[in-house]
This record gives structure tokens, sequence and C-alpha cells, in this order.
């Protein structure tokens, strides 16, 4: 496996000058790791178990939690290079993460950011590590991402614009393999390393220097598309976001979101007005903008009904 000092192609940054975010300020190569907890149960143990077998290099652990009351945060740092930051409140996915990274030093220059709810294949970090050596203005990799019944979850997508969501949005739960939904979760695409728009969230390598360059995730968007903003704005910056799927893992689940199933709907579907409406600004775009909000409250009371019935997790894979 390629040192990770020597993650360099040629006309890439040279050996002598250390990457550098857009206030000047630059970061070594050493790699790190920031998961946001919420009470998040027996998940958060697999995913130590497995991150260390996921990368043959020395790994550092900050667990950036949200207002835990299960323990499980305690006990995991009982392990060697696990710490925990306690925030104290709920801030938020993005906010957290955030708050994470920037409790490292300057040395780490390659920052995880992953749900606690992952559980790594074995070398898999290791393959994304190598894949930004293929790609020297990778700002974020993604991998291949698992559903624990074995099916691949999109995880890299092209942006919801406004046509291709409206699509999805009205269609995705009752038609699945409609042409918006198809194109904007480029279901279609064949599966090799490839550069996407956006990456899911719940697993990232993030190059901190990109990261930090755009501010990282935008904390106004407490759950559900801080990810695609983020995406967003890393390609407008230059980056890349990059789908490495000989990197694997499996997403077992929102131990914490499943306990509160209807509020997370809300946040998604709030989320998503924010990130329409952020990109249809002024008084031109105020018809569209009620438009969108009382189409995804209609949407929101199916996907409730749906809940309510049984087949809320069903539902909100659709809507996603």
């Amino acid at each position: 496996m390629v040192p990770l000092g020597s993650l360099r192609t040629p006309g890439a940054e040279s050996s002598a000058v250390p990457p550098r975010d857009s206030y000047g300020r630059s970061y070594g190569q050493e790699l790190a790791v920031v998961t946001v907890t919420y009470s998040p149960g027996d998940t958060l143990e697999t995913f130590l178990d497995s991150v260390v077998k996921a990368t043959t290099r020395p790994l550092r652990v900050l667990l950036a939690d949200n207002g835990s009351t299960d323990g499980a945060p305690e006990r995991a740092v009982r392990r060697s290079g696990v710490r925990l930051l306690r925030i104290g409140e709920n801030v938020g996915y993005g906010s957290a993460a955030n708050r994470g990274v920037v409790e490292w030093g300057p040395d780490v220059g390659w920052v995880v950011v992953a749900n606690p709810d992952i559980e790594w294949h074995p070398g898999s970090l290791d393959e994304l590590l190598a894949a930004a050596q293929r790609w020297p203005r990778a700002g974020a990799l993604g991998p291949l991402i698992r559903q624990p019944d074995g099916t691949v979850y999109s995880s890299a997508r092209l942006l919801p614009a406004l046509g291709r969501g409206i699509g999805h949005a009205v269609l995705g739960p009752i038609w699945p393999e409609n042409p918006w939904t198809t194109a904007y979760r480029q279901s279609d695409t064949a599966l090799g390393e490839r550069t996407a728009q956006w990456l899911s969230g719940s697993c990232l390598l993030l190059r901190r220097a990109a990261f930090e360059s755009v501010g990282g995730f935008d904390s106004r968007y407490f759950m559900y598309f801080e990810d695609v903003d983020l995406g967003e704005r890393l390609g407008r910056a230059g980056w890349l976001n990059v789908y490495v799927p000989t990197a694997e893992v499996t997403h077992l689940g929102g131990h914490a979101t499943r306990r509160v199933p209807e509020q997370m709907l809300a946040e998604h579907h709030r989320s998503t007005y924010r990130y329409l409406a952020d990109r249809h600004p002024g008084p031109l775009y105020a018809p569209l903008r009620l438009a969108l909000r009382a189409g995804l409250a209609g949407r929101l009371r199916l996907a409730r009904r749906a809940a309510q019935r049984g087949q809320g997790d069903q539902g909100y894979r659709a809507a996603r």
C-alpha cells in the first residue's frame, strides 16, 4: 500500500508544500476519524471493531457526541486512541462533524466523517486512500455502501435539480424506476470508480484542506442534505467527489433515528425545502418556493401515513 504521505501524482501538490485551505492553513498527512454519536447503542462497538481492520495505518477516533444517554460513548473511550467530545446538546449531524474535525491538529490532513452505524469491510479505508492517489483533486471520496440485506445503496448521485427533484419526489415512492429517480440516483450508471456530484455523508474520506476551504458542512442543515450541499460546494470550488466501489462498507441502520422516524421524515422534508429554496432566492421565485413548501408538506403527510402502516423505512428509502 502506498504510504499516506506519498498520495501525489505528477502535477499534484509538491511534497515540499503541504496542502493548504483557502485561509493558507497547511495540514500534514495523518489520518483521523470523526463519528457523530447520539445514543448509538451497540452499533458504535461494531464501528470501532471494524474501522481498525479497514486500514493498516495508525488511527485516531473522535466521538462528537450530541448528548447521548445510553452510555455507549463512555464505554467506547476505554479503547486506546478513542476520544470523546461532549457537545452537550443535539446540534445536528453537520455541526457536530464540523466541531469534531477542528479538534484535530494540523498534522491531520485526511479525516473520515462517518455514521457510528457503519460497519467497515477489511481494507476499505486503505482503498479510499489509494484512490486519493489516483485523484489528486479529490476533495471527498466515498465507498460502495451496502444495506444490511446486501443490496447496494445509491450513494453517488447527481445534484437534485428542480425538474429532476420534483419528478423524483412525486413519483419515487410509487414508481421507483421512473426516469427522474433513475437519473438522480444514477441507478443505471456502471459500477466503477468515477466522479459524482455528491456522495452520501454516512461515510466520507475528506481531504481536510478541501473540506475547510469551503467551510465544512452548512450547520443550517440539522440532518439530511448537508452532504448534497457539501458535494455541490466542493465541486464549485474545483474539487472532485469520487466514488470508490472497491471500498465497501455496510450501513447497519440508524439506532437513534429509528426511535423517532416521524421526526426524521419531517427533518428530511425541511432540509429538502431549504436546499431547493436556497437555490431559488428573491421575489421572482417566491411563487415557486410557496409551491415547493406546499408540495413537500403534502408529501410528508403521505410519508407519515406510510410510516403508520408499518412501511416507514421502505417509504423513506424511496423518498431518499
